[in-house]
C-alpha cells in the first residue's frame, strides 16, 4: 500500500465514510504548500470554499429544526458553530492533522496544529464527502461531529482567548498577556509567533498568518497545558 493509499484509508476510518473517488479524498487533505506548491498538484482550496457553504446550510437547517429562537439568536449560534475554531476542534478530535499533506517547512512551523489550517481542511472534507456521495453522507458526518453543540440552547464554541480569560478570572489571576516574539516571512505572507502568559499557570506559544490567529493558537496551547 502506497503512502497516499494509507492516508486515504486512515482518513476513511476517522470520518466513517468510504470514498468512491479516492483522488477526491486525497485532494481534501492536500495543502497548497505540498510538493513545493507545484500547480500540477491539486489542493483542497476549492473544496474548502464549497465545504464552508455546505456547513452553513447544514447548521442553519439544524438550528431551524431544533430550536425556537429568533433570527438574531440563530445567527449568533450559526456563526459560533461554523467558525474556524469549531471546525478545528472537529479536526483535532479526529486527528486529521496527522494526515495532512503539507510541505516540510509548514510542518516544521506547526502546520498540523494550526487552527486556521485545521478549520479549512475540515470544510474541505465535508465538501469531498458531499461531492462523492451526496448530501446524506455529508449530513451524517455533520450530525455526528457537531451534535454536541446542540445539547442546549446556550451551547456555542467560544473564542479560545475568551475561554482562557474566563478561566483566569475564575481563579482571580491577572489577565493573560500576549507578547509578539517575532514576525517572519514576506509581507504578503507573514508568520507571527506570539507567547501568552498567565502568572502561576505558565506560558505557551502560538503561530499564525495573522496576529489574531497566532494569539488564538497560543491560547489553545495554554489551555491544553492547563488541562494536563
Amino acid at each position: 500500500m502506497s503512502l497516499n493509499e494509507r492516508h486515504i484509508s486512515r482518513l476513511e476510518d476517522k470520518i466513517g465514510y468510504i470514498f468512491n473517488d479516492k483522488e477526491l479524498a486525497l485532494r481534501s487533505i492536500t495543502h497548497s504548500s505540498y510538493g513545493s506548491g507545484r500547480r500540477s498538484i491539486v489542493n483542497y482550496e476549492r473544496l474548502e470554499f464549497l465545504g464552508d457553504r455546505i456547513l452553513g446550510l447544514l447548521t442553519a437547517e439544524k438550528l431551524y429544526n431544533t430550536t425556537d429562537t429568533n433570527e438574531g439568536e440563530m445567527a449568533v449560534r450559526l456563526n459560533s458553530m461554523v467558525r474556524k475554531e469549531a471546525c478545528a476542534i472537529v479536526s483535532k478530535r479526529l486527528d486529521i492533522g496527522s494526515l495532512l499533506l503539507i510541505s516540510p517547512a509548514l510542518d516544521k512551523e506547526g502546520g498540523r496544529s494550526n487552527v486556521s489550517l485545521l478549520g479549512d481542511v475540515c470544510e474541505a472534507i465535508i465538501a469531498a464527502i458531499y461531492l462523492d456521495g451526496g448530501l446524506t453522507p455529508a449530513k451524517n458526518f455533520y450530525e455526528r461531529e457537531w451534535s454536541n453543540l446542540f445539547v442546549s440552547k446556550s451551547s456555542a464554541i467560544k473564542d479560545p482567548k475568551t475561554t482562557l480569560q474566563e478561566k483566569v478570572a475564575s481563579i482571580n489571576k491577572e489577565l493573560p498577556k500576549y507578547i509578539l516574539l517575532k514576525k517572519t516571512g514576506p509581507d504578503h505572507k507573514p508568520l507571527f509567533e506570539i507567547e501568552v502568559e498567565v502568572i502561576g499557570q505558565g506560558t505557551a506559544i502560538g503561530k499564525g498568518r495573522s496576529k489574531k490567529e497566532a494569539e488564538l493558537a497560543a491560547a489553545i496551547n495554554l489551555l491544553k497545558k492547563w488541562k494536563s
